[in-house]
Parts: C-alpha cells; sequence; structure tokens
C-alpha cells in the first residue's frame, strides 16, 4: 500500500500553538482513558451521505433484497459529521466504522435477493478502499478530522475470510482459502479450521507455508500500476519480521498499513474466536509496532502516549467467565494474545435481567479484581445481534442510561440515540438492523428530548474517566445513589450519580468525594449547589443527577 501524504489539518495548529484559519477545537485537559471510553459504532454506507458521486460505483446495479444494496454512506458522511460537532455533542470520543477495503465487485444471491458487499465483511483487496466508501485520501482527512476533536479513529479488521465466490469476483487459491468443512462450534479445531457459512472461503491462518501471491491480485495491481510497489512493500516486511509469507502475514501487513500510514488509533478483530489466538497475538504486535513507527513519522499529530488498542469480536463471550472463552475442549485467555478489550455479548441479558447496582458493582469488581488494567466492550444494540436489548425500541432512555453509567467501554450503535427503527418490513435476518441513519427524525420532539439524554450522559462519562474505568461504590440504596472514583499518575476523577430519584427538591449524599462547601454542578440538568454536612441538594425536572465539582 503506497502511503498516501496530506498536509497536517488544524492538529499541527493546536499542538504547537500556532494560530489557524480553521475552527480549533480544544482538546480536552481530562485525559482519554480507553477504558472509559464511549464508542460510536456505524455502518459506513448507512450513516450519512457526504459524496453522491460514489453512490454507484463497479457497476453494482443489481435489483437487490430489502436493506441489501448500497445506500451511499460514506468517509466523506463521516466526515462531515465530525465538522458539524455531532459526536461532540454525544460524548463521543471513539468512532468504531465498518471496512472500508475494497469489497468484491458482484451480489450474491443466498435466498434473500441480491445481495452487495455494503457491510464491509466480504474482503476483495485489503491493501485498497472500496470506491463506494471513499479514496485514501477521504480516510487520512477522517482520521486528521477526529483526532482534532480528540476522536479516536478504530478501524475493522476481517482476517478470517474473504468476500464469497461471484462471477465477477474470482476464489482465492486453494492455497489461500478453504471452503468447507462448515463449522460445528462444538469444540476448538471445528470452531477455527472451518468455513462460518456456505461460499465465504475461509483464510487458512493455521498454515505456516509459503505462499505465492493471488494471480487475481498481481493481475490487479499491474492493471492499477502499483504492483511493483506492493511487492517491494511485502519484501521488506518479510525481510524485517521473519515472518513466513503465509496468508495470515500477507493480511496482517495489510492491515497495519492502514496503522502506520494513517495513524488510526486502534483495531476491532472481526470473527475473531474462528482464528488461532497466535494469530491475533502477532497481529497486535505488529499494530503496536506500526502504530510506534506512525508517531516517531508525524511527531506533531501524536495526541498521547497511549499504545494502539485492540478489541476482539468473541462472538458470545461474557463478561462473567472472566478473560477466557471455553471451547468446550479447551479455553483461550484472548487478553494474554494481543486484545485489550473483548466484546461483552452479557450486557444485554444483564440488562434485562439485574438492577442497575448488580451491574455496577458486578462489572466494576471484576474488572478492577480481575482483569489486570484490561476491559470490556458493552453494548445494547449491535448490527448483528438479531436480539438486542431494546428492539422495539420502547426503553430507549434506561438503555442509554445503562450503558452510559456502566463500567467498561460503552459502545453506542448508530441510531441507539435517535431510536432508529430495528425492525424493518420486508427485510430478512441482520438486513433490519442495518437501516440508514435516521436524520430525518431529529427535527421531531419527541427525537430531541431523547438525544439530549444520550448526549448529557454521553459527555458526562468523557468528561470523566471514573464513570467506565473508575471504581463503583453505592453509597445509598434508596435514593440510589454512587460514587465512581478514578486515579492514575498525577491525575484523579470522582463523580457522584443519582438513579431513579424523586422530580423536583431532591437531596442526596456524595460521602467522602466532595468535601463540605465544594461547589457541585448537576451535568444533568446544569444547575450548582455546594455540599453541606456532606449532602446536596438540587431542585430539577429530572430524576437523574450527574454530579461534579463545578
Amino acid at each position: 500500500m503506497k502511503k498516501l501524504i496530506i498536509p497536517a489539518l488544524a492538529v499541527l495548529a493546536l499542538l504547537s500553538g500556532c494560530a489557524s484559519d480553521k475552527k480549533e477545537v480544544q482538546q480536552a485537559e481530562t485525559p482519554f482513558v480507553w477504558g472509559g471510553a464511549n464508542l460510536y459504532f456505524l455502518m459506513t454506507d448507512r450513516f450519512n451521505n457526504g459524496d453522491e458521486s460514489n453512490d454507484i460505483t463497479l457497476n453494482r446495479t443489481k435489483e437487490t433484497g430489502e436493506l441489501r444494496g448500497f445506500e451511499g454512506g460514506d468517509i466523506k458522511g463521516i466526515i462531515q459529521k465530525i465538522d458539524e460537532g455531532y459526536f461532540d455533542d454525544l460524548g463521543i470520543n471513539a468512532i468504531w466504522f465498518t471496512p472500508v477495503v475494497e469489497q468484491i465487485h458482484d451480489a450474491t444471491d443466498e435466498g434473500t435477493g441480491n445481495t452487495y458487499a455494503f457491510h464491509g465483511y466480504w474482503a476483495k483487496d485489503w491493501t485498497a478502499l472500496d470506491p463506494n466508501f471513499g479514496t485514501q485520501k477521504d480516510l487520512a482527512e477522517l482520521v486528521e478530522k477526529a483526532h482534532e476533536h480528540d476522536i479516536r479513529i478504530v478501524l475493522d479488521g476481517v482476517i478470517n475470510h474473504t468476500g464469497p465466490v461471484t462471477d465477477m469476483d474470482a476464489v482465492y487459491p486453494n492455497d489461500w482459502v478453504r471452503t468447507g468443512p462448515q463449522c460445528q462450534y462444538n469444540n476448538y479445531e471445528n470452531t477455527t479450521t472451518c468455513t462460518l457459512v456456505k461460499n465465504l472461503p475461509d483464510v487458512r491462518t493455521e498454515n505456516n507455508e509459503e505462499v505465492a501471491l493471488p494471480e487475481m491480485l498481481v493481475n490487479k495491481w499491474k492493471a492499477e500500476g502499483r504492483y511493483k510497489q506492493e511487492v517491494k512493500e511485502l519484501d521488506a516486511f518479510f525481510d524485517r519480521t521473519g515472518y513466513p509469507r503465509a496468508p495470515k502475514y500477507y493480511i496482517i501487513k495489510w492491515l497495519t498499513d492502514y496503522v502506520r500510514d494513517y495513524g488510526v488509533d486502534a483495531y476491532r478483530a472481526d470473527t475473531v474466536k474462528h482464528l488461532g489466538e497466535d494469530v491475533w497475538a502477532d497481529f497486535s504486535k505488529e499494530c503496536v509496532i506500526a502504530f510506534a513507527d506512525w508517531k516517531k513519522n508525524n511527531p506533531e499529530k501524536v495526541l498521547d502516549d497511549n499504545e494502539f488498542f485492540t478489541v476482539g469480536e468473541v462472538y458470545n463471550y461474557g463478561i462473567s467467565t472472566g478473560q477466557y472463552f471455553d471451547f468446550g475442549d479447551k479455553k483461550v485467555n484472548y487478553y494474554d494474545n494481543g486484545f485489550n478489550a473483548l466484546i461483552n455479548f452479557q450486557m444485554k441479558w444483564d440488562a434485562a435481567q439485574k438492577s442497575k447496582e448488580e451491574i455496577f458493582n458486578q462489572y466494576s469488581q471484576t474488572l478492577y479484581n480481575d482483569f489486570g488494567g484490561n476491559t470490556i466492550v458493552n453494548y445494547m444494540t449491535s448490527h448483528d445481534d438479531g436480539a438486542p436489548f431494546d428492539k422495539q425500541r420502547v426503553k430507549t432512555y434506561e438503555a442509554g442510561t445503562i450503558l452510559l453509567l456502566t463500567p467498561g467501554i460503552s459502545q453506542v450503535y448508530y441510531g441507539d440515540e435517535t431510536a432508529r427503527s430495528l425492525d424493518i418490513q420486508g427485510t430478512e435476518g441482520d438486513a433490519t438492523l442495518r437501516s440508514f441513519m435516521n436524520w430525518e427524525d431529529t427535527t421531531k420532539p419527541e427525537t430531541k428530548e431523547l438525544l439530549a439524554h444520550w448526549q448529557k450522559l454521553g459527555k458526562f462519562r468523557k468528561n470523566h474517566p471514573s464513570v467506565g474505568a473508575g471504581v463503583h461504590t453505592m453509597l445509598s440504596e434508596s435514593p440510589y445513589v454512587f460514587k465512581r472514583t478514578y486515579a492514575k499518575g498525577d491525575y484523579s476523577d470522582a463523580v457522584v450519580v443519582g438513579l431513579d430519584l424523586p422530580k423536583g427538591v431532591k437531596t442526596v449524599t456524595v460521602g467522602d468525594v466532595f468535601a463540605d462547601g465544594t461547589a457541585v454542578r448537576d451535568a444533568y440538568s446544569g444547575k450548582t449547589t455546594k455540599v453541606e454536612n456532606g449532602k446536596v441538594q438540587f431542585d430539577t425536572a429530572f430524576d437523574i443527577l450527574l454530579i461534579e465539582e463545578k
């Protein structure tokens, strides 16, 4: 992948102290802590259309099943919402979007009507961006714009499989992929050395034998005039690392190029349990090296001293099992194999069955005592979870409150904050979860009110690492009040939160968090008061208090 170099944007001016004609966004004094991040997950094609000229590319004109074709969302659309301050207003400090590498060109028909690779998980060429999503220049601008707003970028990486075989898309050679047997999921081997679904060629990631570049890529790169450059970079990678030229290492090289070239901050790794854990250990190692290289080459753009961050999707993993995933015949600790966080599939069930205190206390105790600095990513809704916490969108306020106040990283799925429908007539399977963002609803009073709820909680979380990364302690059962405390190095943070309180006048304890006489603010209503006798009194129209030092 040939590195694209564009001029630094306002980040350079901010970090060097120079003036800039661009609108500057003040970097927060609050340190960015991955363990308390507020992560926004969006489907690139379904979020916002910033460039209508790329809505149809590569002759993708077949009629498709409902919500199974490209709908126009792109990288420029994400940039547009960053510029507008949409993510700032939501308190978002990390954005994860679905893969933007070049997808298969044709559509498949698996009984649901024609389906194009709008979701990004059917790679054809990991070294190029798909024209429906945007260009290298767009991606570079996205990362820089996000960093201006103190937002980290999380790419979505797929190593497990290529895209399906179609009339227009040749299969990778047999020494690269397998097309059977299909996974059975009842032991380690038949979860890792198998194909997820029919006609989804599975990369032979367990193999270390050297393989040649696929002829399809060679011919493609030659036609595009970049074959020599790609081969030169591959030679340098294998010379530096000493890895065999096995399929997994080619793909690791191609994915880590996006870190080294653009300075992205993290990867979400797809279908983690379907590859050997050694693959992820090597992937993480190379990501860390690539990120360090980018920082060395771009010192004026470095945001902080955080290392590269990796999130793993181990399907059905839950926090209750600790750091291990059980295959039945083998347990694997993915945290010991390159991951800083795993997606917590348990969260939605806990939210439906347990009290807030049970969730908050369990998650805090487990993360603080058992995870050694690692963390989890909690979600209520996702792109491939057909049983979300609130599919009918009748508990949207509760979903936001629980998600954004639970210890760990919070993953807001696009439209959670605006009650985007998750039940679209005429769809089949996951498509119903993947409608276009409901921007048209944001002018409605009820949507504005809901959005304000998510914004207040989100900004509180962003401004206070203690909310997601701190220690939880209940101060009062009735009324329900708790504190969160966080300390690292010279930095410390503490807040008090009250939930399910009476509307109007309410008095709550603040324990030892704020001394008597301290001026405090309720971040939910904006009102202020002072601590007296270890308590505060607020008169607000809401049943929630987010108390911070003024």
